[in-house]
C-alpha cells in the first residue's frame, strides 16, 4: 500500500459532505450530503470515493484500506438504524448506486435491497406485515444484481415474469401475489445458477461488496464509455458509491416512488412538473415500464407527503439557484428524499429559467450567461414543423404523447438500436421506436433523429437521456401499440377507418413540442429565433414569445461582455447580408476560388492553357472586371466593416475537367477520328498539373510566385473595387490575405508586387485605400518563424483546417471516411480534432506563433477563419489565447457570439 492511500480518507458519511466535492463524492453523493446538512428527510449512508475507484480501476483491486472503513462506516449505519445488514428477523438493507460527478442517467450500475436472503426474506415479511412486498423485494434483488453484476441477460428475467403474467391472467406485476412472486424468487435464482456457474450469494456483506466492484467496473462499461464520449466528459473521473439505507415504495397503495422538478425542464415555465407511481420501487419510474400519473395527482393520493414535497422543492430551488430533479420515495406515508441534481433541460428551458431567475433575484446576468451555451443556441435555431400543413388535412396523425424533449424530427421508423446505428451509417435519418427504451439503446438514440415510445413519462429514460442529448423525443404514446419483434407499429383507426399498420422503414414524423405523431413527412417552417436573428421578428414584439425574449436578453449581454469580436467567412453579397443580420463585425474569410466557378471556368481554362504572355494577359484581363464587380458587392453589403479576402487558394487542376472523363472523352472522340484541339489541350493540361498530393503542392503563395500576373490581378480588382466604394461615399476596409505561407521571403515578394499595385491605383483614383496586408497561418513552419513573417504581414488569420492537417499529417477527406471513427470509439479521440480545436498540438502552435507575433508587431491583428471559429469549445481557446477576432460561417454566428460573451465571463 502506498503512503498516499494509507492516509487517504475513502468513505463519508452523508453527515460529512457537501454539494462543492462532487469531484471526490460524486454528484449524488455531494447532493445527498448537502441535503442532509440542510436537515431534509435523506435515509442515513455513506459514500465510497472517485479516489477508490480510480485506484480499483488502475490496479483491479480495491485499495486496502476500504473494507475497514466500510466496515467501520457499515457498523455506524447499522448501530443508527438499529439493526444489522441482511439480519434475519429484521434486515437492514440498502442500495448500492453509482454517482460520478457528471450526470450519466442510466449509464451505470444501481442495485436495490441489498441484505436480502433466504433467511431475511421472512423478517422482512413479518417487520413489514406484508408477505407479497417481501417476495416483491426479493425478486427484484435477484433482477437487478443478477443482470448488473453477474452478467445475466435482463431479459430472461423479463421473459419469467411475462410467463408469470400470463399464467395468472394479469397485465401488470402488482396483480402478481406473494405466492406468484415467491415462485419468481425460485425461478430467478435458477437462472443465476444454470447462467452464471454459481448460486445467488446469501451473504449480505458479500452482496455488497460485489454490488460496489460491479458499480466501479460499470464506469468503464461499454454505454458509459459511449455517452462520455457524445458528452463530452473526462474519462479518468471514476465515479462514488452511495451506500444508502433502503426505503420502500412497495409497500402498497400508501407507498410510492417519483420524479420531480421544480420547474418544467422541456420549456421551463414553472408549476409542479414530474411523475409519481404508486406502490413501486426505485427504478420503475425512470424506467417506463409502467405509466405513472402526473405528479400533480399526488395532492389527491397522499395531500401530506405532497405539501411537503412542495416546501422542499422550493427550499432546494432556493438553495441551488437553479432547476432541481429531485427522485423520492414515500414509505407509508412518510416522505423521504433519494436524490437531487440540478436538472436536465432542453435548450428552450435553459434560456427561459436563466433569465426568469435573473428577474427573481437568485442569479445575476453573468451567471445567466453561463447557464446557456451555443450548443443549446443552436438546436433552437433549427426548423419546425408547419403547424398549418401539421394540423390540417394533408398529413395524417396517429398518435399523441408527451411531449418530453422538443423539436421536429422526420425518419424512417426503425424499431432497434442496431437497426438505427446501421441504417444512420448508411445516410438514412431515422426514428427510433421503442416500447420503452434503457440504456443498452443508447448508440442507437445517438444516431436517430429522434425518439419515440409508447410508455413512460417526462422523467423517464428516454425522456431524460433525449434531453440531455438536445434529440426530439415524443414519451407515452400509449395509443400507439409497438411491436418490435415484428417491426411494426400499429395506430388505431380513426373516423371509422382501419387501423394504420406502420412497419420498419415507413417514414414518420414527431414533434417534441406538442407530443404529436404523423404519418409521413411533415414539411419545417425556420424556428423563431432564426426570424428573430433574421430581422423579421422583433424581440418586443407579441408573436416573438418569451424565448425570443429570453434568447435576446441574454445576446445583448454577451455582446457586451465579449472582447472577441466576430466575422464570417463569406465568399458573396447575399451571404455577407444575412452573416450582418447575424451580427457579424465583417469577414474574416473571403475564398476568391469560389468566384472562379459556373461559367467563369472557361476563362479560368484559359489561363491554365496559356502558351504565351500575351495569352496570359488575355484571359487575366477577361477576369479582372469579373472580380471587382464581385468585391464592389461585397464591401458594399459590409461597409464599414473589414473584409478579409484570400487570394487564389486551391491547386489550379480543381479548376479542369476530371482526368479520368476528360481522357474517356478523348479516347472516344479519336476511336471515331473525330479529334477535338480543345480536349487534346485539356488532357495535356490535366496530366501536366497533376499532382500526388494536391494539397501539399502547387496552391496558395505558391501559385502567386510561379503563375505571373495571377495575384497581381486579384490585388488590383481589390483595390480598384475599394476605390470604387470610397469615391461613392462608402467605407470599405478591405485587408489582402496570401494563403499557405511557409515562409518570410515568399509574403515579402507577394506584398511588394501588391504595394506596387495598390499606389497605382491609389494615385489613379485619387483616394487612400488603407488596405491592409496579411498571411493565412496553416503550415506548421508558418507558426513556428511566425516572429519573421510578423515583420511582413500586418495581421495574421490562423486557418486552423488545414494547419489541423498538417500537424496531424491528415488528409480529412481520407481519414474521417476511413479510420476517425475507429479512432473515437477506442477513445484516442474524445471528439474530431476538426470539429474542437486540438489544444495540445495545433493549439499550441497557435498560442506560440500569436506570442511570437506580438512580440514581434505588438499591434498585429490576430484571426481565426477555420471551422473551428464557430465551435464553442474552440471560441473560449482563442479568448484564452488572446486572438482580436473568430470567423465562422453565417449560420454559426450567433453561436460563436454567444461563446465569446460566456468566454469573457467565465475566466
Amino acid at each position: 500500500m502506498s503512503e498516499t492511500q494509507d492516509q487517504q480518507k475513502f468513505v463519508y458519511d452523508f453527515t460529512e459532505g457537501n454539494k462543492d466535492l462532487k469531484d471526490l463524492l460524486g454528484g449524488k453523493g455531494a447532493n445527498l450530503a448537502e441535503m442532509t446538512n440542510l436537515g431534509l428527510p435523506v435515509p442515513p449512508g455513506f459514500t465510497i470515493t472517485t479516489e477508490a475507484c480510480k485506484v480499483y480501476l488502475a490496479s483491479g483491486s480495491e485499495p486496502a484500506a476500504l473494507r475497514d472503513e466500510v466496515s467501520a462506516h457499515l457498523e455506524a449505519l447499522e448501530t443508527k438504524m438499529g439493526k444489522k445488514l441482511g439480519q434475519p428477523d429484521d434486515p437492514l438493507l440498502v442500495s448500492v448506486r453509482s454517482g460520478a460527478k457528471f450526470s450519466m442517467p442510466g449509464m451505470m450500475d444501481t442495485v436495490l435491497n441489498i441484505g436480502l436472503s433466504d433467511d431475511s426474506v421472512a423478517g422482512l415479511a413479518t417487520q413489514a406485515g406484508d408477505e407479497r412486498f417481501a417476495w416483491d423485494s426479493y425478486r427484484r434483488l435477484i433482477q437487478m444484481f443478477g443482470k448488473t453484476v453477474l452478467g445475466v441477460d435482463g431479459d430472461l428475467f423479463e421473459e419469467a415474469i411475462d410467463e408469470a403474467k400470463k399464467a395468472k391472467g394479469v397485465v401488470v406485476d402488482v396483480d402478481l401475489d406473494a405466492a406468484d412472486l415467491k415462485r419468481l424468487v425460485t425461478e430467478f435464482k435458477d437462472i443465476v445458477a444454470k447462467e452464471t456457474g454459481r448460486s445467488f450469494p446469501q451473504e449480505p456483506r458479500e452482496q455488497m461488496d460485489l454490488a460496489v466492484r460491479a458499480v466501479f467496473d460499470s464506469w468503464n462499461g461499454d454505454r458509459a464509455k459511449l455517452y462520455r464520449r457524445q458528452e463530452r466528459i473526462p474519462h479518468d473521473l471514476g465515479t462514488a458509491v452511495n451506500i444508502c439505507s433502503m426505503v420502500f415504495g412497495n409497500l402498497g397503495p400508501d407507498s410510492g416512488t417519483g420524479v420531480a422538478f421544480t420547474r418544467d425542464p422541456a420549456s421551463g415555465h414553472q408549476g409542479v412538473y414530474g411523475d409519481y407511481l404508486q406502490n413501486a420501487q426505485g427504478e420503475d419510474v425512470v424506467a417506463g415500464i409502467r405509466n405513472t400519473v402526473p405528479l400533480a395527482d399526488l395532492e389527491e393520493i397522499d395531500k401530506r407527503s405532497y405539501d411537503q414535497l412542495m416546501q422542499i422543492m422550493e427550499t432546494l430551488e432556493t438553495h441551488y439557484k437553479d432547476l432541481c430533479d429531485i427522485e423520492f420515495t414515500i414509505e407509508r406515508g412518510k416522505l423521504w428524499m433519494l436524490q437531487t441534481r440540478v436538472g436536465k433541460r432542453t435548450a428552450g428551458a435553459a434560456f427561459r429559467i436563466a433569465t426568469q431567475l435573473v428577474d427573481q433575484g437568485l442569479i445575476d446576468e453573468a451567471e445567466a450567461l453561463r447557464r446557456v451555451n451555443g450548443a443549446q443556441l443552436a438546436q433552437l435555431m433549427f426548423p419546425r414543423f408547419d403547424l398549418e400543413v401539421a394540423d390540417g388535412d394533408s398529413v395524417q396523425r396517429i398518435g399523441r404523447g408527451i411531449a418530453a424533449s422538443p423539436g421536429a424530427a422526420v425518419g424512417k421508423a426503425v424499431f432497434d438500436s442496431y437497426t438505427a446505428v446501421k441504417w444512420s451509417r448508411s445516410g438514412e435519418k431515422v426514428i427510433l421506436i421503442r416500447r420503452e427504451t434503457n440504456p443498452d439503446d443508447l448508440d442507437g438514440m445517438i444516431a436517430a433523429e429522434g425518439i419515440l415510445t409508447s410508455r413512460g413519462g417526462k422523467t423517464s429514460h428516454a425522456a431524460v437521456v433525449a434531453r440531455g442529448m438536445g434529440k426530439t423525443c415524443v414519451c407515452g404514446a400509449e395509443e400507439l401499440e409497438v411491436d418490435t419483434k415484428r417491426r411494426r407499429m400499429t395506430a388505431p383507426g380513426r373516423d371509422g377507418k382501419d387501423a394504420v399498420v406502420i412497419e420498419e422503414g415507413d417514414v414518420v414524423s414527431i414533434d417534441g413540442s406538442s407530443g404529436k405523431v404523423y404519418l409521413g413527412e411533415v414539411p419545417v417552417v425556420p424556428s423563431p429565433v432564426v426570424e428573430y436573428f433574421e430581422g423579421r421578428m422583433h424581440a418586443g414584439a407579441e408573436e416573438a414569445g418569451e424565448l425570443v425574449g429570453a434568447v435576446h436578453r441574454i445576446m445583448a449581454y454577451a455582446d457586451r461582455v465579449r472582447r472577441l469580436r466576430v466575422r464570417a467567412n463569406a465568399d458573396n453579397a447575399e451571404d455577407a447580408s444575412r452573416a450582418r443580420r447575424f451580427g457579424a463585425q465583417g469577414i474574416g474569410l473571403c475564398r476568391t476560388e469560389h468566384m472562379f466557378l459556373g461559367e467563369r471556368r472557361e476563362m479560368v481554362e484559359h489561363l491554365i492553357l496559356a502558351h504565351t504572355d500575351e495569352e496570359r494577359e488575355t484571359a487575366l484581363h477577361e477576369l479582372l472586371p469579373l472580380q471587382k464587380d464581385d468585391f464592389v458587392e461585397l464591401f458594399e453589403s459590409m461597409d464599414g466593416l473589414p473584409v478579409t479576402v484570400r487570394l487564389l487558394d486551391p491547386p489550379l487542376h480543381e479548376f479542369l475537367p476530371d482526368i479520368t472523363e476528360l481522357s474517356v472523352r478523348v479516347a472516344l472522340a479519336e476511336s471515331r477520328k473525330d479529334h477535338n484541339e480543345n480536349d487534346l489541350r485539356l488532357l495535356q493540361a490535366v496530366h501536366r498539373l497533376h499532382e500526388q498530393n494536391p494539397m501539399l503542392g502547387l496552391r496558395g503563395v505558391r501559385l502567386g510566385l510561379v503563375i505571373p500576373g495571377l495575384f497581381a490581378m486579384q490585388v488590383r480588382a481589390i483595390a480598384e473595387a475599394a476605390a470604387e466604394r470610397r469615391n461613392a461615399k462608402g467605407d470599405p476596409r478591405a485587408e489582402i490575405m496570401i494563403p499557405l505561407v511557409g515562409t518570410v521571403q515568399e509574403l515579402e515578394i507577394v506584398r511588394e508586387e501588391a504595394e506596387q499595385i495598390i499606389e497605382e491605383v491609389e494615385r489613379a483614383r485619387g483616394v487612400d485605400l488603407k488596405l491592409t496586408l496579411g498571411t493565412m497561418i496553416e503550415l506548421p513552419r508558418a507558426a513556428l518563424t511566425a516572429a519573421q513573417i510578423a515583420e511582413s504581414a500586418d495581421f495574421f488569420s490562423f486557418g486552423t483546417n488545414d494547419l489541423t492537417q498538417t500537424v496531424w499529417g491528415f488528409s480529412r477527406d481520407d481519414v474521417e471516411a476511413s479510420f476517425f471513427t475507429a479512432y473515437l470509439e477506442k477513445g484516442i479521440f474524445g471528439v474530431s480534432p476538426f470539429e474542437t480545436i486540438d489544444k495540445d498540438g495545433v493549439g499550441a502552435l497557435v498560442r506560440d506563433a500569436a506570442r511570437a507575433g506580438r512580440a514581434t508587431r505588438p499591434d498585429l491583428k490576430l484571426g481565426v477563419c477555420g471551422e473551428h471559429g464557430g465551435d464553442p469549445e474552440s471560441v473560449h481557446f482563442f479568448h484564452q489565447v488572446g486572438l482580436d477576432y473568430v470567423s465562422c460561417s453565417p449560420f454559426r454566428i450567433p453561436v460563436a457570439r454567444l461563446e465569446a460573451g460566456r468566454a469573457a465571463v467565465s475566466g
